[in-house]
């Protein structure tokens, strides 16, 4: 019990060190005023980065989220000289290719913003070399820090009173208020066995001074991580 135990634990140690070090590297940030749910007219910034050492960025694709249409997002402001489009399921804002390694900021204004607690949206950065980072891997539970994620915005919980003024907008998300496991035979075995398992003894000093150990490994390798990515970055 003892060892499986500290393994767990160790393993959690070395994959938050993993996330740490992947959570080091922005690619492209969002934030939104105001960033709650069924706000009207926020204003959403967005700032990719360029990535690419030989090559300046010329355009960003964004897939919407659900409940956001591409006729209820307008330009609010982006590089000199670029420009606005709608497509068939979000927009791109591209230009002139800016110059190697600035990033590529702009500003979009949404009508309404759908009742949830997050949104997401997948982008598609391309450079003048033809080279495109594909940011478009949604974090979930099990895979918090993907290796190309998307730019997720959270919002606060609407404002009371608030309604939609979309009939799109409104309909219920169960997946929002359920966990996917809830009620499988699966889910009450696991309960049935946390229920069972007898109370983990305490660790001796040995097992407090390997769990040091360990952690030392962990972020000897977050570190290491780090650095490799930061070399692919700059070889790039």
């Amino acid at each position: 019990m003892f060892t499986r135990r500290l393994a767990a634990v160790a393993a959690g140690v070395v994959l938050g060190a993993v996330a740490l070090a992947g959570q080091a590297f922005a690619h492209v940030e969002v934030s939104a005023k105001p960033a709650q749910a069924l706000a009207v007219d926020s204003v959403i910034s967005f700032s990719a980065e360029a990535e690419n050492g030989s090559a300046g960025i010329s355009s960003v694709r964004v897939v919407l989220p659900q409940g956001i249409a591409p006729a209820d997002v307008s330009l609010v402001s982006a590089p000199t000289g670029w420009t606005f489009a709608a497509t068939a399921d979000g927009y791109t804002v591209s230009g002139t290719a800016l110059k190697v390694k600035t990033d590529a900021a702009y500003k979009i204004k949404v009508k309404q913003l759908p009742n949830a607690k997050s949104v997401a949206f997948k982008t598609l950065v391309t450079y003048s070399n033809g080279a495109v980072d594909r940011w478009i891997e949604i974090p979930t539970a099990n895979d918090p820090n993907p290796e190309h994620p998307a730019p997720v915005l959270k919002l606060a919980a609407a404002a009371p009173g608030a309604t939609s003024t979309q009939a799109s907008l409104v309909s219920p998300a169960p997946s929002d208020s359920a966990s996917p496991s809830t009620g499988t035979p699966e889910a009450a075995t696991a309960t049935a066995t946390t229920a069972a398992a007898p109370a983990s003894a305490p660790m001796g000093p040995g097992g407090w001074i390997l769990l040091a150990v360990l952690a030392v490994v962990a972020l000897a390798l977050g570190v290491t991580l780090a650095r490799r990515k930061a070399a692919a970055r700059q070889a790039r």
